[in-house]
């Protein structure tokens, strides 16, 4: 064997046996991170899979295919709690008028999954049908949001601090880039619109409240890619009050103005 050959296969060796040698100190780190971390409570989360929907072709034609007119007899037991005509009367109820078709149908199967929670819509949805799903979306999604004299609607309701429009104004049509929070408008109109992403220009303040902070605190956590936790967790208290009471007083963009 040469002298360089020679040269060449002991300092093999000697790298080896250093990689030995630091083997065991390594995993005495490693062992003694992995306990820090889970002292401090700093372990990562659990995976989370937001919903079991996705917007396959066969997905689309069995919510393109819905029926309008066993959607209405199938609203029948619905109206109670979402009003006859898709306004509810209660703040704290969403509005279905107008809604959305495929926005409608994956809240449903979220709730049926469980990957949306509500003691009363997961018996409800339990119980229905993907076929009943497509049927009420369609008949609630060609429901008139004009106001109507006869309904007992809540919407709209005036804001409680009208010096928070401005606040409000300036996240639906510009955001916040400084924080990576996209205008409300890019995705709930008018600039465009996302499968599964409802109107809100005629939904109840206080419901729209209460999904924001439920977005934020991470208790709803069926939005895909994490899109409305990311945003809501940014927001502070006060502008999503101001966003939900915005929007709940009636003066959110109309997307079918446009």
């Amino acid at each position: 064997m040469s002298q360089d050959n020679r040269t060449a296969s002991v300092r093999s060796i000697r790298s080896r046996f250093r990689a030995i040698a630091v083997l065991p100190f390594a995993m005495l780190f490693l062992a003694a991170g992995g306990d820090l971390l889970r002292q401090r409570g700093t372990t990562e989360p659990p995976l989370r899979i937001p919903t079991d929907v996705a917007w396959t072709r066969e997905t689309l034609a069995i919510i393109s295919r819905g029926d309008g007119f066993r959607g209405l007899l199938l609203a029948r037991r619905c109206s109670h709690c979402h009003g006859e005509e898709g306004f509810s009367n209660v703040s704290m109820i969403p509005n279905l008028a107008g809604i959305d078709r495929s926005s409608f149908w994956k809240q449903m199967e979220d709730f049926k999954s469980g990957k949306r929670i509500s003691a009363a819509m997961q018996e409800i949805a339990t119980r229905s049908s993907a076929r009943d799903s497509a049927d009420l979306a369609a008949y609630y999604s060609i429901l008139p949001t004009s106001s109507d004299s006869q309904d007992e609607r809540s919407f709209p309701q005036a804001m409680r601090d009208p010096s928070r429009a401005s606040m409000a104004i300036e996240l639906i049509l510009f955001g916040d880039g400084r924080r990576g929070i996209p205008p409300c408008q890019a995705c709930h109109g008018p600039v465009g619109s996302v499968k599964g992403a409802p109107s809100l220009t005629t939904q109840n303040a206080d419901y729209l409240l209460e999904q924001l902070n439920h977005f934020a605190n991470g208790d709803r956590a069926n939005d895909i890619n994490i899109r409305m936790r990311s945003i809501a967790r940014q927001l502070t208290d006060q502008e999503r009050t101001a966003l939900a009471e915005y929007y709940g007083a009636g003066f959110g963009p109309d997307t079918r103005a446009w």
